[in-house]
């Protein structure tokens, strides 16, 4: 009788293993990439288009089948196309990142920190005498589609630079500042409107803006109320209204205090996930 012995452990079958991890890790930081962009859409409708076309190759339907076909052909020009700011600015992302940095926890904390001292020091000066303020930390998605709405900054945070934004009757207090990498990337910026039925009616745009921002990406948005100087924070779809200095702090330090945003490609490979706080 004869045994049959089988090593599962080759050079070949490691190099296929290493062959789809490859493969799943850039497709995962691409979606990563374009969450929260136009671009999504475009998958969307591709996503469907696969699907009519699955269904007109069973159903044996040759004039769907080959307009499919046709469609998906262009899309790929197109794509290139519509969303060549998209591409330029992942190809600027990967350029930035260094291979082997693998990132300093000392200074991540040294920066979220700062940021966070910042944001303490516009909240309470806004607070207290009800000036309006909405503004969205990107966290893990992608806001370049909320970006292009406002006008481009990219000055450090600071309390002083945050208050002057929303400062009533300014040209840049309506509408959100966005922080990304640590830096105001633009102000009047504009954010989804909420539907959401669960919203309290006494609570106005800032507040459905920050809420619907949460709903459709992982941002963390901090709005000030103009009329009772209260402060809320907004992470995926939740509403956190009426904080005290400690509350917001708190959760701030959480949220924020181990993020990098700037790991090298092999710490985004192997590292681990350093963000801190609950989710």
């Amino acid at each position: 009788m004869t045994v049959l012995n089988y090593d599962i452990f080759t050079w070949s079958t490691v190099t296929n293993l290493i062959d789809v991890l490859v493969v799943w890790f850039v497709l995962y930081k691409l979606l990563m990439l374009i969450k929260g962009t136009k671009a999504i859409q475009l998958l969307k409708g591709i996503f469907v288009i696969l699907i009519i076309k699955g269904f007109s190759w069973l159903l044996n339907l040759h004039t769907v089948s080959y307009l499919m076909d046709q469609v998906l052909s262009w899309a790929i020009i197109a794509s290139i196309v519509i969303f060549q700011p998209e591409i330029r600015r992942g190809l600027e992302h990967i350029g930035r990142a260094s291979i082997f940095d693998v990132g300093n926890n000392e200074d991540i904390n040294e920066s979220a920190e700062n940021l966070i001292t910042s944001l303490d020091d516009a909240i309470q000066y806004m607070s207290k005498r009800r000036i309006g303020a909405l503004i969205t930390i990107k966290m893990n998605t992608g806001l370049e589609e909320y970006i292009e709405t406002g006008i481009p900054l990219n000055s450090d945070v600071t309390g002083a630079l945050l208050i002057n934004i929303f400062i009533p009757n300014t040209p840049l207090h309506d509408g959100a500042v966005i922080i990304q990498n640590n830096e105001v990337a633009v102000a009047a910026a504009y954010l989804p409107l909420s539907e959401s039925n669960t919203i309290p009616k006494e609570l106005g745009t800032r507040h459905r803006a920050a809420v619907g921002i949460s709903e459709v990406t992982d941002a963390l948005t901090i709005v000030v109320s103009e009329e009772t100087g209260q402060v809320m924070i907004t992470r995926n779809g939740q509403m956190m209204n009426d904080l005290s200095r400690e509350d917001y702090l708190k959760y701030l330090n959480a949220q924020l205090n181990v993020k990098n945003e700037k790991q090298g490609l092999l710490s985004s490979i192997f590292g681990r996930n350093k963000q801190g706080g609950k989710r």
